[in-house]
């Protein structure tokens, strides 16, 4: 559709792909403000003298702190995460903090079998999140997938497609004005749908917009299709939260424009009936099941 074409959403991609040009661990620390120029002579003294690393050698000297030294290496590697007193993002956004907890390296396993079964081999790029009810972890899963997949380097869009009760807006610290929901009623333009993330180098984010009265409706048109179509070609990975499956129809139908859900659960809460009747809805509508993820 002529409408949908983007006249700025190649200037969002490309922001998404600048990771840092700042190579040499000295010149991000002292961009940083952490060490002075002069002080890089000094470290690289103590480093042969000790043989040591260079981030090492600046610890010794108390030059930066360990969790100083750690930030800035994630920068020079391109694998950005925020100090924990950043309030740019919800700490939800667990991903986002604290990449080398237990709970990010499940989250890092799931990532790694969703390379494999989905978007690896395959080269599917449109993943819908599914639960039956609420609470059940569908938008934690959502946020921090999308995090991991933009610290690998995939230029990942994550789509608020819960016209209902929308979060990821709040999760991710955006305006929620513009979204899916006023791009699919032709009220608002694509770039004007979208919001990167400038902290995390990769990602973007499409909030649900308007809450609308007819979020069924909307959902169902051909745009939706249209809109995936057009987002394929400008994102690696694209992860679609979607409102409680049980009661209304939303999520199927977002799933079956992704052409792909996988389905999450809670642990001692999510029933198991409902959990087999989303499965055998999903499958009487011809949609691949990725997966089952049960939330602790």
């Amino acid at each position: 559709m002529s409408d949908l074409s983007p006249p700025r959403l190649s200037e969002i991609v490309l922001a998404s792909e600048k990771g840092s040009n700042l190579r040499s661990l000295g010149d991000i620390l002292v961009r940083d403000g952490l060490i002075s120029a002069s002080d890089i002579a000094l470290i690289a003294k103590f480093q042969e003298e000790q043989g040591i690393r260079f981030g090492e050698a600046a610890v010794r000297l108390e030059l930066v702190s360990e969790a100083e030294l750690m930030q800035a290496l994630s920068r020079q590697y391109d694998y950005p995460y925020l100090d924990r007193g950043d309030d740019s993002i919800s700490a939800e956004v667990v991903a986002a903090f604290d990449p080398f907890s237990p709970v990010v390296e499940q989250l890092r396993g799931l990532r790694s079998q969703l390379l494999v079964r989905w978007f690896g081999e395959k080269k599917h790029k449109t993943l819908a999140l599914v639960s039956p009810g609420s609470g059940e972890g569908r938008s934690f899963l959502s946020a921090n997938l999308a995090v991991l997949f933009a610290q690998l380097g995939e230029r990942t869009l994550l789509i608020d497609a819960n016209l209902r009760e929308p979060c990821q807006h709040r999760l991710f610290r955006l305006g929620n004005r513009a979204g899916l929901a006023n791009l699919l009623a032709g009220r608002c333009e694509l770039d004007d749908a979208i919001d990167h993330v400038a902290t995390l180098p990769h990602l973007s984010v499409m909030p649900a917009g308007m809450v609308p009265p007819n979020p069924q409706e909307l959902l169902s048109r051909p745009r939706m299709g249209e809109l995936l179509i057009l987002l394929r070609q400008h994102f690696d990975v694209i992860l679609l939260d979607t409102p409680p499956a049980s009661g209304m129809a939303d999520a199927g139908i977002v799933a079956r424009w992704a052409a792909g859900a996988l389905i999450v659960a809670q642990r001692n809460q999510s029933s198991a009936s409902a959990l087999s009747a989303l499965a055998k809805d999903l499958e009487q509508a011809q949609i691949p099941r990725v997966g089952c993820v049960i939330n602790r």
